[in-house]
């Protein structure tokens, strides 16, 4: 059974191995550990699993920005992140909410425009010749 939650200290490690897997590294521990600590941080899980992530901030312009969304490859195309999504939606502190991703990266493209994100810009020079496409959605 899907179920959905802010992160605690507890479930740090199995949120760190998911990141390990798709980045290859443990270079966002701390990130990670302080986003879970400030309760930016919220789980998706399945009987007991962590199977994503989403961390947030409100650091853009005063309002929410979904900074990582992580869905074990295994567990892809099945409605967690969508999930991740509806779920801080519904407790965003702010209005409006900002995320982004790669040009290059069509999959998440497709997440945020099947949950009603629309894009508002691009940014250059952060991934060279993969310019950054930043999505818009209010609540």
């Amino acid at each position: 059974m899907k179920s959905l939650k802010k992160a605690q200290l507890i479930d740090l490690d199995n949120i760190v191995r998911i990141d390990e897997e798709i980045i290859g590294n443990k270079s966002r521990w701390e990130y990670i550990r302080k986003a879970t600590e400030d309760g930016r941080c919220i789980v998706a899980n399945d009987k007991n699993l962590i199977i994503g992530f989403l961390i947030f901030d409100t650091h853009f312009f005063d309002c929410s920005f979904i900074s990582l969304i992580i869905v074990r490859p295994t567990e892809r195309r099945k409605g967690y992140a969508t999930s991740l999504i509806e779920y801080f939606i519904n407790i965003s502190p702010t209005k409006k909410i900002f995320s982004s991703t790669n040009k290059s990266n069509q999959r998440m493209q497709e997440v945020f425009n099947a949950n009603g994100f629309t894009q508002s810009g691009f940014i250059e020079n952060l991934d060279e010749g993969d310019p950054e496409i930043i999505y818009f959605k209010s609540k």
